[in-house]
């Protein structure tokens, strides 16, 4: 079983994209179309495709970090905040499945690296293509719309 849609937006993905700076419903809403696509919101946190919520493999996570993150180093500061003190020395990629907002940071940077237009927050056409074309390029845009409805059900959930 995984995290409820409204707690996992209300209490994870809002409050870590407005400490980024990057708060918006679409923001909020492809998030949460990731986590049920990527882990039907929790329920397989671990596995070969990746780490936690959003199945981040550890190469991508790595390659954000030295091609993304170090570019920026206040950004970089501000994700590193979100980690764990000494786990994420010992062990940075299993942050992604033990702490949901450093996961949620990684996984809206990855989206962000891309550069690609938000589509509206009830458009799920146009997140099915995101989530596609950063974290499974081999997916099936019914994929997306079949796991928003079976975790998330309409976007009037997500409203609080």
């Amino acid at each position: 079983m995984g995290i409820a849609a409204r707690e996992l937006s209300q209490y994870v993905i809002r409050p870590t994209l407005l400490y980024l700076g990057r708060h918006c419903a679409n923001a909020e809403a492809l998030l949460l179309g990731v986590a049920a696509s990527q882990s039907a919101l929790g329920s397989e946190l671990h596995g070969r495709r990746g780490h936690g919520l959003y199945r981040i493999g550890a190469l991508r996570h790595q390659a954000l970090w030295d091609r993304y993150l170090a570019l920026d180093p206040e950004l970089a500061s501000l994700v590193r905040g979100l980690a764990s003190q000494h786990a994420f020395l010992s062990g940075p990629h299993q942050e992604l499945t033990v702490n949901l907002r450093y996961a949620t940071a990684i996984a809206w940077l990855l989206i962000e690296q891309q550069k690609t237009p938000l589509p509206q927050a009830d458009d799920l056409i146009g997140m099915a293509r995101i989530w596609r074309q950063t974290f499974q390029p081999q997916g099936r845009i019914r994929d997306f719309t079949a796991a928003w409805a079976r975790c998330i059900t309409t976007p009037d959930r997500l409203a609080s």
